[in-house]
């Protein structure tokens, strides 16, 4: 049994008209992301739709902002295997870390699970990476994905607002950061200094 893995987790999720014509709309996951990573390197990766069970039909919002079409949301996974592929992911690890760019996703997935009286599929611990990004450089609010990737001289993986890219970004901002708090400190500076002069720095050291 592995000890240890990393998931990065992104979810697109259903989203209301401006006026919602739905009574008791709440937002559920209409695709899934993960990249599974172990002793630093990737393990697997999933995508894929999900059919949502309460309110099933996308709004025009919905589907002109994520360029997500009813015919592809139809044709998910059910939201009961996304669970067991959760289960399924985790079963051979003794601990799984949770790591998502803000709090959103794994909220969404607490209440859809809440909602349907589906078991919480993942234990171990949570990573919101945006915060984590946020403390590290001393921002005043909170960074976009797409930004803070480019804020590292870095392009985002695929396309914004994609499951699987978003995922595959976010694991990349990951080992950026952790490498930039690993040479802080074996070299304590008494400042980070200025930012895009820090990218560039480790630019060159990769």
């Amino acid at each position: 049994m592995e000890e240890h893995q990393y998931l990065f987790i992104d979810f697109e999720f259903t989203m209301p008209e401006r006026s919602p014509r739905y009574k008791g709309f709440f937002p559920e996951i209409i695709e899934v992301g993960i990249v599974a990573v172990r002793n630093n390197q990737i393990f697997e990766q999933y995508s894929s739709y999900v059919l949502p069970e309460r309110f099933p039909v996308l709004s025009q919002r919905c589907k002109s902002f994520l360029k997500i079409s009813q015919e592809q949301v139809n044709s998910g996974i059910p939201f009961a295997e996304l669970i067991k592929k959760f289960q399924d992911i985790t079963s051979d690890c003794k601990k799984s870390t949770v790591v998502t760019w803000g709090n959103m996703d794994m909220k969404v997935l607490r209440n859809n699970c809440q909602k349907g009286s589906y078991p919480f599929p993942i234990k171990g611990q949570e990573i919101d990476l945006s915060m984590e990004y946020k403390r590290f450089f001393g921002d005043q609010n909170q960074t976009g994905l797409w930004k803070a990737v480019q804020e590292y001289g870095k392009e985002g993986v695929g396309k914004h607002h994609r499951a699987l890219d978003d995922a595959m970004t976010t694991y990349h901002i990951f080992k950026l950061v952790e490498k930039d708090k690993k040479y802080l400190k074996q070299h304590e500076p008494t400042t980070i200094g200025d930012r895009v002069d820090f990218s560039k720095l480790f630019n060159n050291l990769a």
